[in-house]
């Protein structure tokens, strides 16, 4: 399944007007709490504004966003991105973003036998719409170490008000362990090729991996070779990597697009402020699996990529990556680090084009 078009919806709850937004909602809420204020005098005061306060955000723009993902149901656009329990944001508009609840209040319960001490903040989610089910992938790891693991979260609605929302955790999917495994189970990314779910992801170390995942989505695909499809690197078959290797790539998004596999990646480093130099680079394949090429002809596994995205005077720099199809348009959606606001991370949403070879720009 591709993430082309609007996605299809499950059941509204009664409890939202879809047509509204949340605005349906919030006055119904301050209508009865107004009625309880009248009759119980002023012993509400406190919670009437607190609770209206919650519901009456004002939208936002330029919000800062890291390693943002989107995606839509209905009239509604959701980001995910990097935070302390996974950020959250929707628009109706994608220019204007309410925040919403972070995805977990607590971190989930296996997080801290990766990383002990783990303290919820989640790294670069996906979220996958399949089987009439929401997949949320995330990263849980130690900076600058491949102390990490991919786990998942399953929803039936994104609507935060609908009676069925709720995120299910279902625990680790993939994990990296220093000194054991030659990769990093960061930065997942999900697509369904030929009916085959695969799990792309890596940062440092060998670079780009991709693996089967198996048809619930929920584990890797039993006896599956971990594929290595981009790095800037090479290294022997054989060579236990103790280090990131100053393998400086990370953040793959895949993207089906004719006939073609897009892969999007970041090279270089982020995370650094005005001193950041992440971009963005592409190759594809007429197969899931690699080999992807750059415009040149030259394989990402050897160091290719054509640049898409890269840092000018208004931005230090600009990565992380996801590309969506909505309404027959493509978008890509990345954090740039402000070059007018100290190098923070903020959202930015582009129209992706093509050219006449099936490259894609941005105009």
């Amino acid at each position: 399944m591709l993430r082309t078009a609007i996605l299809p919806s499950p059941p509204v709850a009664n409890t939202t007007e879809r047509s509204g937004g949340y605005t349906y909602i919030a006055a119904s809420v301050s209508g009865f709490l107004t009625r309880l204020f009248i009759s119980c005098g002023g012993i509400i005061l406190l919670c009437f504004f607190g609770i209206a306060g919650l519901y009456a955000q004002v939208p936002q723009k330029g919000i800062s966003a890291h390693d943002p993902v989107i995606i839509k149901q209905d009239s509604i656009y959701y980001i995910f991105c990097t935070g302390r329990g996974i950020n959250c944001w929707s628009s109706t508009d994608m220019l204007n973003w309410k925040k919403e609840k972070s995805v977990f209040s607590v971190a989930p319960h296996w997080t801290d036998s990766v990383v002990p001490g783990f303290k919820n903040h989640i790294w670069a989610p996906d979220i996958f719409y399949y089987n009439n089910r929401y997949y949320l992938f995330y990263s849980v790891s130690a900076f600058g170490k491949n102390t990490s693991a991919i786990g998942v979260a399953v929803n039936k609605t994104l609507y935060p008000f609908a009676a069925d929302y709720r995120w299910e955790d279902k625990g680790i999917v993939i994990r990296s362990i220093p000194g054991k495994t030659n990769f990093n189970a960061i930065d997942p990314n999900v697509i369904v090729a030929n009916g085959q779910p695969y799990l792309s992801f890596g940062s440092f170390w060998k670079g780009i991996m991709l693996v089967k995942l198996s048809d619930d989505l929920l584990r890797i695909a039993d006896d599956e070779e971990i594929m290595n499809i981009a790095s800037r690197k090479t290294f022997s078959k054989d060579t236990l990597l103790m280090n990131g290797s100053g393998n400086a790539i990370e953040a793959p998004y895949i993207f089906r697009k004719g006939k073609y596999y897009y892969l999007f990646a970041s090279t270089d480093y982020c995370c650094k402020g005005k001193e950041s130099t992440y971009k963005v680079i592409v190759g594809r394949s007429e197969s899931i699996e690699g080999p992807y090429k750059d415009q040149d002809g030259k394989l990402l596994l050897q160091g290719g990529g054509t640049i898409v995205i890269k840092g000018n005077d208004e931005w230090y720099a600009a990565g992380h990556n996801a590309v969506a199809s909505f309404e027959g348009q493509d978008y890509i959606v990345f954090h740039g680090y402000d070059a007018a606001d100290i190098g923070k991370p903020k959202l930015q949403i582009k129209k992706l084009s093509w050219d006449k070879k099936g490259w894609p720009f941005i105009k």
